[in-house]
């Protein structure tokens, strides 16, 4: 495990010791001392003081990615290299030219390549899949994530561009995107508008965006990251020709038929547990991840187009 900290505590790092064939062997982190905590914790066998350390240790056949985006390209890259198949942190990377390199790494070494989209795995989110069956043909999705300002400052890495690659609507409004891709197909048409409201940092504040997705249905989404505590909001709406689903993306709320079923998933305790078993199976040649390289470069080039970056 390259980066252990906060998501590697709680949301993947307890599952690499609990799945059947799985045990952490190495961590490393810029700080050695809680690396070597991290380490004592979770029960890795030894924690490495760099990442060149932790690639070159025998004992380590896998990756795990879990660093700020400014160097998973570079990490996961050199992995590869490494002959070690490797596991990234969402997003891919801070682009899509960073992803494409990524991907064509992973080609030409022939090591997979699989990101931490868990989503694509947990139960709520599946039967939001399993119903969509039940609301028609998909007219068009509405989604809404509103929020108060940053709370983790002007300073956190996740406002950082160089960092990040954006700001929160890289780092959370990824998560919807390749969720849409997995519920509904890829996007094939995205276009939208970035504003920097607040000024309280570089990265931008507010995201709107209009979709087209593979099956012809529409989207329109909006991020805002700038506005009252008490305005929250975090609703997806499939309307379908028979249908409307309604969920959550980031809150525990249940799946919402407009014929009045609800489904309440059970929580899921290590939250990337059901997809790093996937990973593991893939690996072993037992199964497919639902997350790889190739479908997160497709959330990476549509975050480009709503940004307005440059595809090259």
């Amino acid at each position: 495990m390259i980066g252990c900290g906060a998501v590697a505590e709680a949301k993947s790092g307890p599952a690499f010791s609990r799945l059947p064939g799985s045990r952490l062997v190495a961590v490393t982190r810029r700080d050695q001392a809680l690396a070597a905590d991290f380490a004592r914790r979770h029960g890795a066998l030894r924690s490495h003081s760099c990442a060149e350390e932790l690639l070159a240790d025998p004992e380590v056949t896998a990756v795990y990615v879990a660093t700020p985006p400014d160097s998973h390209a570079r990490y996961a890259i050199a992995a590869m290299q490494a002959g070690k198949p490797v596991y990234v942190e969402k997003p891919m990377a801070r682009n899509a030219v960073e992803a494409e390199h990524m991907l064509e790494v992973s080609r030409l070494t022939g090591q997979p390549l699989f990101v931490a989209y868990y989503r694509r795995c947990l139960p709520a989110f599946l039967k939001v899949r399993e119903w969509l069956s039940r609301i028609g043909q998909v007219r068009f999705v509405l989604c809404e994530l509103v929020r108060g300002p940053d709370p983790e400052g002007p300073n956190a890495w996740r406002v950082q561009p160089e960092l990040s690659g954006g700001g929160y609507f890289v780092d959370l409004g990824s998560h919807l995107l390749d969720l849409l891709d997995f519920l509904l197909g890829p996007i094939t048409r995205a276009r939208g508008t970035p504003a920097w409201q607040a000024g309280m940092y570089r990265a931008e504040d507010l995201v709107t965006a209009e979709l087209a997705f593979s099956n012809g249905a529409l989207g329109i989404g909006v991020w805002c990251f700038n506005a009252r505590p008490e305005d929250q909001r975090d609703r997806v709406e499939i309307v379908g020709s028979r249908a409307r689903l309604s969920f959550s993306c980031f809150r525990p709320e249940p799946v919402r038929l407009s014929t009045g079923e609800e489904f309440l998933a059970e929580p899921v305790t290590c939250v990337q547990e059901p997809l790093l078993a996937t990973v593991l199976s893939a690996l072993r040649g037992e199964g497919e991840c639902p997350s790889t390289g190739h479908s997160a470069l497709r959330t990476e080039r549509v975050m480009d187009a709503i940004l307005g970056r440059s595809p090259g």
